[in-house]
């Protein structure tokens, strides 16, 4: 059986049971709404202290990308400081904080999914901040790569090479989401042996990495697969985006505003039931390959 088989199944299981994407919507928005409200009073924040007005961003020829990027980036240089104030403190309480929620939430959706696992909330709270040391890793790794392709190809004291920077912009970025997607199951099927064998946090990282060929395979594929959804979403949103935009002197501005906020709600949502999917599509591999095994 292929990872990815009996995905269309899996679909319509969770699509019969709403309040398990009900619940990933909720924990999510739990953390995501104050976060974005915080987010958005601290940018006003900044917007005050250095108008935009200030920057000349405003006067700004978007059709000459060239020197809209330098004027970006110089523009940049006077509201780095004020953003890097606001990160110091409200980074590490947004990262505490999600890994908190996501372990409690994350917990709670696999007991509505498997109603005879146990609450371990702590273990799931320890195995989500795992996860997010990963992503930031890769996230680092990915900013790092980027910055040594616009050395290489910008600002290196020579003419720019805009299409050798940009194929490498592209190349990288394509590869380390699938890198992401090759690696992230790791930290993703964890907290599932937390809960279904009963291990602990260390047990449960360990045994990720000793799963068998046959089984990883699988976890790997059905990744690829979600990450490929994921993408096809954003490519989706984008289009329904763009729906009233030939007509925006017809419908106004706030006709727009309301069409991209149901959108990315819509969006946001749909990536929160493919999430349950994905969670669903681990069980339905481990039941297969491990069930009898961990008895």
């Amino acid at each position: 059986m292929r990872g990815t088989q009996s995905f269309v199944g899996q679909m319509a299981w969770v699509c019969r049971r709403p309040s398990l994407t009900g619940l990933e919507v909720a924990w999510r928005w739990l953390i995501g709404a104050p976060l974005l409200w915080v987010c958005w009073q601290q940018g006003q924040r900044v917007l005050a202290a250095v108008p935009v007005e200030n920057t000349g961003l405003a006067s700004v020829n978007w059709l000459d990308p060239w020197t809209a990027s330098i004027k970006v980036a110089e523009s940049w240089e006077l509201y780095q400081p004020h953003v890097v104030a606001v990160l110091q403190w409200l980074f590490p309480a947004a990262a505490l904080a999600w890994i908190v929620i996501s372990g409690v939430g994350r917990n709670l959706v696999f007991k509505r999914m498997e109603p005879g696992l146990r609450f371990r909330p702590l273990a799931m709270i320890a195995l989500q901040g795992a996860w997010l040391a990963l992503l930031l890793a890769t996230c680092w790794s990915w900013w790092a790569s980027i910055n040594w392709a616009a050395a290489r190809h910008i600002g290196n004291g020579g003419d720019p090479d805009l299409v050798g920077y940009f194929i490498w912009v592209i190349f990288l970025s394509l590869g380390f989401f699938s890198l992401w997607a090759l690696v992230s199951w790791v930290v993703t099927i964890a907290p599932m042996l937390v809960l279904l064998e009963k291990r602990s946090v260390l047990s449960a990282l360990g045994a990720s990495l000793r799963l068998g060929k046959t089984l990883t395979g699988k976890l790997v594929e059905i990744n690829m697969v979600m990450g490929i959804v994921k993408l096809m979403l954003l490519v989706v949103a984008m289009v329904f985006s763009a729906v009233l935009l030939p007509f925006s002197q017809q419908v106004g501005l706030s006709a727009l505003h309301v069409e991209w906020a149901i959108v990315s709600v819509g969006y946001l949502v749909a990536g929160d039931y493919f999430q349950v999917v994905r969670l669903k599509g681990y069980v339905e591999m481990w039941r297969v390959y491990r069930s009898q095994q961990a008895r």
